[in-house]
């Protein structure tokens, strides 16, 4: 394990910081603070922009290929109208909203977005997992309890993903032609009482995972054995990003603690230089986003 150097991105504090996502066109790092409901963007060297607030708690955000925001909140996928700063909803999940909500999501490398649910209170299998294909959401999992955690390999063949609750990171076969995955398998387990939360995968096909309640970043090798420890001095580290201009800067977001005066650090998001270069993140891409 190592205690590694970082700067601090910004000295607001997220209750429930996630979702980190680099928009390279722009420059700008965009992530979510779930329990703030609210978007938050700033360019590394600290020049923050306005805070986005949005109707309902947000899991993620990304940009859109005509360049707009669009986000997973509680509901659904809503798209943000840049011209007069409202929500417009894109799609409606048929999920308990009272209970149910969106979480983590992100883009394949051909522009498609992936996105899950999770139960409120962590406890129960009703969530799943989503993918925009053919301009239409369709289920691709369910049964999950916090989903979490997508990524994939730099040459496209393999999908991550992780419901938190099972300690576990998967991999399935993906093909990137049709963006469908299959025959999961087990790729990484934790001990706890830290879990797996958002990853992101490397250029040399390695996977980087946040984990809750753990204090550090782990790096897996392609074979799933852990190549690097990162120790944070926040206790839930929630997801991570490469950004900058040569994507060797590893962002992590993290939530504040139960007490957030005994962990000053805790909501922090952290910048550190991990020794690796990742992948450029791809736009959502879809006619949807057109409507």
């Amino acid at each position: 394990m190592s205690q590694q150097q970082f700067e601090i991105l910004s000295d607001r504090r997220d209750a429930l910081g996630e979702g980190p996502w680099w928009d390279a066109s722009a420059s700008v790092l965009y992530w979510v603070d779930i329990l703030g409901q609210a978007i938050r963007a700033a360019t590394l060297d600290g020049a923050e922009r306005p805070v986005i607030a949005t109707p309902s708690e947000p899991g993620f955000v990304v940009r859109t290929s005509g360049g707009s925001l669009v986000a997973g909140l509680r509901e659904g996928l809503f798209e943000r109208n840049e011209a007069d700063a409202t929500w417009h909803e894109r799609w409606r999940g048929q999920w308990d909203t009272s209970a149910v909500r969106v979480n983590d999501g992100k883009t394949d490398r051909s522009g498609r977005l992936w996105f899950g649910t999770m139960h409120d209170q962590e406890t129960d299998p009703v969530g799943a997992l989503y993918a925009l294909r053919q301009n239409q959401v369709q289920q691709a999992g369910d049964g999950i309890t916090v989903s979490n955690g997508l990524g994939w390999s730099p040459d496209n063949s393999i999908m991550y993903y992780a419901d938190s609750a099972t300690y576990t990171i998967m991999a399935f076969d993906f093909d990137a032609l049709s963006g469908t995955a299959a025959n999961p398998r087990v790729f990484a387990t934790d001990p706890g009482p830290y879990q797996p939360d958002g990853l992101t995968v490397d250029a040399d096909g390695c996977v980087w995972s946040a984990k809750w309640d753990g204090s550090r970043v782990v790096r897996y090798t392609p074979a799933g054995a852990i190549d690097r420890e990162i120790m944070l001095p926040a206790s839930r580290p929630t997801s991570c990003m490469f950004v900058g201009p040569d994507l060797r800067t590893l962002a992590v977001t993290s939530a504040a603690p139960d007490e957030p005066s005994a962990e000053p650090l805790g909501g922090a998001l952290f910048l550190l230089e991990a020794g690796a270069q990742g992948l450029p993140e791809v736009p959502a891409r879809g006619e949807m986003w057109l409507a």
